[in-house]
């Protein structure tokens, strides 16, 4: 067997760079959510939001002098789809399971595949993620409608982010526009989480792990996506993040203990299989 060419070699790596920020993503959220004995999950967000800004920040020192009104709208706009996205999936990890919560977040990003695509096809991968959400219904698993409900509002936030992402991209460089959104986030959850959760911030060990969330959750994984971005097609990358729900639930079932039955799997079975068929047909 010929060995892989320089171009092969670096595309490979670049998988398991998609593979590595995916994981880290679903450890971090499997960790989150073990925080909610001692924090709310407003109080979980905000720690993951100042961890990475800090982080970020610090990375990326970005330019604040000199930006126009358009691009502070930008990273406003940026700056509420992703702290929402954060908030409501955190709020449904606190009341259902993890890999289900990110199945039906998923819903967000392949409902903005969908409408970029123009085949008949699409309507086929579409009833076909409509069938995983349906057979949550008939889960085992007790779902409570709050649950599923903050979870669909992740996915609407995690679109926007998908949407808002390309337009913040071109006025601020590189993830700085992403450092001040992440700032802006921590800003707007400081009260809220202060107010509800104060005296648990002076444990050593929730400020550890709140810390270990917001580089698991945001400063690895997107690091390595931009890096595997260099050399890995768009479509590819979309396809290998379809995998997602399945990372979710595995990372919840090693640290959580959290098992799903044979008709969870099948749902989220369905959703990522309509994911990966969506990316694949769709126009580039």
């Amino acid at each position: 067997m010929d060995e892989p060419t320089g171009p092969q070699r670096t595309r490979f790596g670049a998988v398991w760079l998609v593979l590595g920020s995916i994981a880290t993503v679903q450890i971090g959220a499997a960790i989150a959510k073990g925080l909610f004995g001692s924090l709310s999950p407003t109080g979980v967000v905000w720690l993951r939001l100042t961890a990475a800004a800090i982080v970020l920040l610090a990375i990326t020192r970005p330019s604040l002098r000199g930006r126009t009104t358009r691009d502070w709208l930008l990273v406003v706009t940026y700056a509420i789809a992703l702290a929402g996205m954060n908030w409501s999936i955190y709020q449904s990890f606190s009341r259902i399971p993890v890999g289900l919560a990110v199945t039906l977040e998923f819903l967000g990003p392949l409902a903005v595949a969908l409408v970029t695509s123009r085949g008949v096809r699409e309507i086929g991968w579409a009833l076909l993620a409509g069938v995983g959400v349906l057979l949550l219904g008939f889960s085992p698993t007790s779902l409570s409608l709050a649950g599923v409900g903050f979870a669909l509002l992740a996915g609407a936030g995690w679109a926007g982010y998908i949407v808002v992402s390309p337009h913040l991209g071109r006025r601020w460089n590189g993830i700085s526009g992403l450092a001040v959104a992440h700032g802006i986030g921590a800003v707007v959850f400081a009260v809220p989480a202060l107010i509800s959760n104060g005296p648990a911030y002076l444990d050593p060990r929730v400020l550890g792990l709140g810390l270990l969330v917001g580089i698991l959750s945001s400063v690895i994984p997107y690091s390595l996506e931009l890096k595997a971005l260099r050399t890995m097609p768009t479509r590819v990358f979309s396809i290998l993040m379809s995998l997602e729900p399945a990372f979710a639930a595995l990372a919840a079932f090693v640290i959580l203990h959290e098992s799903l039955g044979l008709v969870d799997l099948t749902a989220m079975a369905c959703v990522v299989a309509a994911s990966v068929g969506i990316t694949r047909s769709a126009r580039t």
